[in-house]
This record gives C-alpha cells, structure tokens and sequence, in this order.
C-alpha cells in the first residue's frame, strides 16, 4: 500500500499475502492435489496406499477417510477438503473418496469458467441451485428398503466392501455387518434407530478371516482375576460393579501409629473384615460373574474365587456400557445397591485364549442391545484393514436400515443427476446455466474414474452410459469387471441414499466455500520451515517469495 509515493506497512513482517485470481488459483489447485491423491482408490478396482509415518509405522488402506487422516498437509484449502471427508466418514462411514473427487472436479470446472470471467458469486450460486436439483433427483431415484429384506442389506455391505482388501471376504463380512446391525436396531418406522457404537469390533491376530463371527454378546480383553476360578460359568448372573473391591485410600495423607504388636493384628484384622463384607455383598446378591470398572485387592480375589465367582477388573467404561445393553444388568457404584435385580444374565461366561492374549467372552445373551464382532486374520496390517472395512460395512448398513432407502451404484445415480442437470439448466439461463451445466460435467467424475481405475475407456464407457440413460435406464452402471453397461440394481451393487445426498452436500458447500476466497493472508511461521523470525512464512503454495506488507 503506498500514500504519496512511500509504502505503509500494514502486516507484520514475514506475513504472506495473495490476492484475487491468484488466491483462488492456488487454492483451487491445493484441493485438486488431494483429490488426485485419493483418486486411484476409487472402485472395486482401486489401488492401495502405503503411508508411512515419521516412526516408521506402515498403514496400507485405500480407505479415503484413512489416507486422508493420516498425510500431514500444511495448506489451509487442502485441510478444508480433509474436512469433507471427515464429515462423510462421520454420516455415513462410506463414500468419502467421492466426495472429495467430485469436490476437486467442481472445483477444476469452475477454474475454467472463472478464467472465461464469470464471476466466483455467479459460480457459487449456480452451484447451489445444481446441488439442490441434484438432491431432487437423486432422492426420486431411492429405492425403498426395509429391515426384514436382510439380501438387499446384504447387497449394501458387500458394495461397501467390494472396494477394500476384505472383498474376497466380502459375503462373510456382509453377513455378520447386517446381523450385527439389525440386533442393535431399535424402534420402527420413521423412528428406526441403529446405533453402530452398540457393536463392538474385537481384533484378535492369528487365524484366517473365515474364522470372524458374530456373537451375542461382549468380548472383554480381559483375563480372569485369578487362576482359581472358574474358567467358564453356564447361565451366568453378571454384576457390573463401577467400585473398587480394595481398602480405600485417603484423600489427604495420613499416618497410622502402631506401638504395640497386637494394634498391627487388629489393624489387618479389619482390614480383611472391610475386604470380606464387599464380597460376601457380592456373593449375596447371587452373581456368579463380576465385572469391575476399578481394582480387585488381592484377599477379595482369593475369596471370590472361594465362591466360585468369575470375576475381571479394570474394564473400560465403554465396555461396561455395553454389556449393560446385551445382558440387561445394571452398573451399580455401591455394592449397597447390588441386589437379584441389578444382575444380568449371559448364557455363558468363558476365557479363551487368542493367539498371546486371552480374552474374556460373555455370549448367548437373550435380545441383546448390544454385541460384538470377533475379527480374524493372519497379520496386523490385515486385521487392521479388515477393521476399517468392517467400519465402512456396518455404518452403510445402519444408514441403510435408518433410512429405509438405497440408490444404484457403479455411477448410475451420477449419470442420471448429469442427465437431469443438463436438461434443467437452459430453464435457469444466463451464465449460472454454465455453472449448472459445470456441476453436470463435474458430477460424472465417478462413472469416469471408475472406469479409467478398472483400465476401461472412460470417453466410450461415459458415452454408453449416456446412452443408456437417455433411454430411460436409471439404473445403467459400469460393470468393472466385465467392462459394460449394465443395470447395478441386477447386479446388486447399491448403497444408502444417505451416502448419496451426503456427497452432493458436502462437496458442492466446500468448493463453493474454496470459490468465495479472493484473498489469503498468512502469518509468519515459527514452524521449522521457517526461521521464526518471518523468513519463510505462511505454509508451502501460500505465495512465493516472502514480501513485507
């Protein structure tokens, strides 16, 4: 800035600044880096990632969510198209490489309009009115599902599924993921409720995935307290107790004073008394299994094992909760409180060793709330895949089930969106119809990159799809392993609506969001890319060379 021919300094120095078309450049061409990181990922045919972090530690996933998660990014734009999948991954738990694709093309489809001089507001609006009739569209386009019809559920998950590691396994996961979901599920109707944090995922290396399964139940990576009890309890009574079966600290110091032998009896005397009335208030009640959130003293361990009690401490909150839910016991904070009615109630109770760990498995419980997915496979890094896809599987499922509703996959739904679009935007004129016509364009990114990931011709497979559209074939998808156009729903290849109208959202607000940005001022950084005293400031693709404002 200059008045009467001398400069006034405004920033600080070391601080970055770009402005107009500049910015909205190189910001646009930040979020494009990132969509094209994840883009051969995309589809059944999809390829892997290896990341590795500065200790060394190796994650191989082509989950978008995960790569996303994991690269350290400095750029503020790049960050902003991290948050679209974070969001996806949040609601859905699918569909997060899509969206961050679709919001990279909308983004390179609006640089080439901004450089023929439409303005970034025009842009911005015609976006949204395209992101609205896509909506339209796309939700005339659901199928309608219900929660007895378990094969289409099936079908969702193993869409979810097709594209990861865990697809050759994919019907046996498909069908433990819907189980899984439909015995959380609660209410009915609109009213449908299936909470996916209710099923809980255990990891347990050294077996081949044919050995995952469903139980009903709680898995506990617990062992039993002490060698002496039971090492398996048929028609358990479960006591969930949140207090320590220990003798009690004080809450400031103190000192105890014993001058006299027999003092230092009397003391450890009522010391085993206090341990002793805690459990015989648990063996009153009738428990023959005790699950504790704090610590078990060594005495009231040899006593409930006298009993006859299967007991484990230290069991996370989380856990308690769910056992709450599968076995219909109460958590009590006061043994005071544990009475016949507190308990719930487990078919069996039994330790079992998996590979170097044992775990502790309460199972055959009667309509439970809440259950748990023993996962197998041979190494960590597979079992640690088999994870994050089983994520991908119950949350689509769940979505599914809520919702009551699923689309067409294999970019069916986006070419009947494109379809649309193009026939809606001469109705709309002036040059938002070229940012409608854009959002079309930009939209097919999913079809194309299907194809060209599954080594297809994008241009003829996009050019039959449209085909096939245009006769009225809503359905029409690319068929990646046989390279044609084929009907999904026949194919069985279809995901939640909500994954769908979720993508359309987030992608169309964070480019339109990337688009209204004319001006970045970054500060100096103290990072160790910079000097810290505004030598190198702003993170990389800020600008170029440092310039004092």
């Amino acid at each position: 800035m200059y008045a009467q021919g001398q400069p006034i300094i405004v920033l600080k120095e070391g601080t970055q600044r770009e402005t107009g078309r500049g910015a909205q450049a190189n910001n646009i061409y930040a979020a494009r880096t990132i969509a094209n990181a994840v883009k051969s990922t995309l589809g059944p045919r999809g390829m892997d990632k290896m990341l590795v972090d500065s200790m060394g530690d190796v994650v191989i996933t082509n989950d978008g969510a995960t790569i996303l998660k994991e690269v350290d990014v400095a750029h503020p734009a790049a960050k902003m198209i991290i948050e679209v999948a974070k969001t996806q991954d949040n609601e859905c738990g699918d569909g997060t490489t899509s969206s961050v694709i679709i919001t990279g093309e909308l983004l390179k489809a609006a640089q080439e309009l901004l450089e023929q001089d439409v303005h970034a507001t025009v842009l911005t609006e015609g976006y949204k009115l395209a992101k609205n009739k896509a909506l339209e569209i796309v939700n005339k386009l659901a199928i309608p599902v219900k929660t007895t019809d378990r094969k289409t559920l099936v079908n969702v998950a193993t869409t979810a599924l097709a594209s990861k590691a865990a697809s050759a396994n994919s019907e046996l996961l498909a069908g433990v993921a819907v189980d899984a979901c439909l015995a959380v599920t609660e209410g009915t109707g609109a009213d449908t409720e299936c909470d996916i944090e209710n099923i809980q995922v255990q990891k347990a290396v050294g077996a081949s995935v044919g050995e995952t399964k469903l139980l009903k139940g709680i898995i506990l990576d617990k062992e039993r307290v002490h060698n002496a009890m039971p090492a398996k309890v048929k028609n358990a009574k479960i006591a969930l107790a949140d207090v320590a079966l220990e003798v009690k600290k004080t809450e400031v110091d103190a000192k105890i004073e014993i001058t006299a032998p027999n003092q230092l009896e009397a003391f450890l005397a009522q010391e085993e008394k206090y341990i002793k009335n805690l459990v015989d208030k648990v063996i009153k009640s009738g428990a023959t299994v005790l699950v504790c959130q704090k610590g078990i003293d060594d005495l009231a361990q040899h006593y409930l094992s006298k009993a006859g009690v299967y007991a484990v401490r230290r069991a996370k909150k989380s856990d308690m909760e769910k056992l709450a839910k599968a076995t219909g016991a109460q958590i009590v904070s006061t043994l005071d409180d544990l009475t016949p009615k507190a308990l719930g109630v487990a078919g069996e109770v039994y330790e079992e060793k998996f590979g170097d760990d044992k775990f502790t498995l309460v199972t055959e419980c009667k309509n439970p709330k809440a259950v748990s997915i023993l996962l197998r496979g041979g190494t960590e890094h597979v079992v640690d895949e088999l994870e994050r896809a089983l994520h991908d599987a119950l949350s689509v499922v769940g979505v599914a089930i809520e919702d009551g509703k699923v689309l067409a996959g294999g970019g069916s739904w986006q070419t009947e969106v494109a379809l649309g679009l193009r026939e809606f935007a001469p109705s709309v004129g002036g040059r938002q119809q070229m940012a409608i016509e854009s959002f079309a364009d930009a939209i097919e990114i999913i079809p194309r990159t299907l194809a060209e990931n599954a080594g297809l011709d994008e241009i003829d497979i996009l050019i039959e799809l449209r085909r096939a559209h245009k006769k009225g074939e809503k359905y029409a998808g690319v068929n990646v392993f046989s390279g044609k156009i084929e009907d999904m729903t026949k194919n069985f290849v279809i995901e939640p609506l909500r994954v769908g109208t979720q993508e359309l959202s987030s992608a169309t607000e964070a480019a339109t969001m990337i688009l209204r940005i004319d001006d970045v001022i970054a500060s100096k950084s103290t990072s160790p890319g910079g000097n810290g005293k505004g030598g190198h400031g702003g993170p990389p693709g800020m600008g170029g060379d440092d310039h004092d404002f």
